[in-house]
């Protein structure tokens, strides 16, 4: 398997750079959808529930912005 020996020679990148640029992307893809969960929750009047998701969506912003920090510091601004 190609990808499981990538070490940046096929991207341009290193595995830690690819890593923590996909991680950023996963945690604000995943603030995108909980806006769609917690729409749906609160459709149906189940705070409860709308309640976890703004819970993982400010999770998954945070996890962005910490991602995003360590790239500019890695990569530059």
């Amino acid at each position: 398997m190609a990808h499981a020996t990538e070490t940046g020679e096929t991207t341009g990148t290193k595995d830690k750079d690819y890593n923590l640029v996909w991680y950023v992307e996963a945690c604000l893809s995943n603030a995108l959808r909980m806006e769609t969960y917690i729409q749906d929750a609160e459709r149906e009047k189940d705070t409860e529930v709308a309640d976890l998701f703004r819970k993982a969506q400010a999770d998954s912003r945070k996890g962005a912005e910490l991602g995003k920090q360590l790239l500019k510091k890695r990569i530059g601004s």
